[in-house]
C-alpha cells in the first residue's frame, strides 16, 4: 500500500506548516529589500536636494574673522574668532542679529 503523503517519484509531501513557514520567509525577505531599497531612495533624494543660494560674499564687522558657519531655513549664522556669533538673513545678507559668547 501507498502511503499518502508520497508524491509519485517518491518524493514526501511537504507539511502545511513548512509551505507556510516557507512563505512567510519569502514575504518578510521581499519587503525587508524593499524597505532597504526605500531608504537609500529617500537618503540619494535628500542629498540632492538643493538649498536656496547663499549671498556671493558676507561682509563680517572690522576685526571678526570667520571660525565656523551653519544655515537655517531663512537665515546663516558666522561664529568668529572674537567670540561672537553674527546671525544674518539668508536672502539679504544683512545682519540680524550678534551675539556675545561669555565663557
Amino acid at each position: 500500500m501507498e502511503n499518502p503523503e508520497t508524491q509519485p517519484g517518491g518524493n514526501t509531501a511537504e507539511p502545511a506548516n513548512l509551505r507556510f513557514l516557507r512563505r512567510l520567509v519569502t514575504v518578510l525577505t521581499a519587503t525587508m529589500i524593499g524597505g532597504v531599497l526605500l531608504i537609500i531612495a529617500l537618503i540619494v533624494i535628500r542629498f540632492y536636494d538643493h538649498p536656496p543660494p547663499l549671498p556671493e560674499t558676507i561682509t563680517l564687522p572690522d576685526g571678526a574673522t570667520a571660525r565656523a558657519f551653519t544655515r537655517g531655513d531663512s537665515w546663516f549664522a558666522v561664529v568668529t574668532t572674537d567670540n561672537r556669533i553674527l546671525i544674518y538673513d539668508r536672502v539679504t545678507g544683512s545682519l540680524r542679529q550678534s551675539i556675545a559668547i561669555t565663557d
